[in-house]
């Protein structure tokens, strides 16, 4: 299977609230969301953080939207007011997000 950065598979959009960040990732396909489903977990997205996410990751499931939201718990090293981290608010952290690299079936690939 090739490796490929999830940006070529998906869409993401990310902000905060207080302490904690969200990452919403929009599958291109209903195929693709059912593979994301499967591969993009909680943990591998706490992974991904490792280095910010203090706190637990939790996984919201959107179907009707081909979407799965993140919410990054402690990732915001106290939040916008409080922090001394260079992205306090979280507007970044989706695209990071669509850095990471998986592999993905070849059938699913544009």
């Amino acid at each position: 299977m090739p490796r490929v950065v999830l940006g070529k598979i998906a869409l993401a959009r990310s902000g905060d609230k207080g302490n904690s960040s969200n990452i919403g990732v929009i599958a291109r396909t209903p195929a693709i969301y059912e593979f994301l489903r499967r591969e993009l977990t909680g943990p591998v997205v706490r992974e991904v953080f490792r280095e910010i996410c203090k706190g637990e990751v939790t996984r919201y499931e959107l179907p009707n939207l081909l979407s799965l939201n993140f919410v990054l718990r402690d990732s915001l090293g106290g939040g916008g007011t409080r922090s001394l981290i260079t992205d306090p608010q979280g507007k970044v952290h989706g695209a990071a997000l669509l850095h990471m690299e998986l592999e993905v079936p070849a059938e699913l690939l544009p």
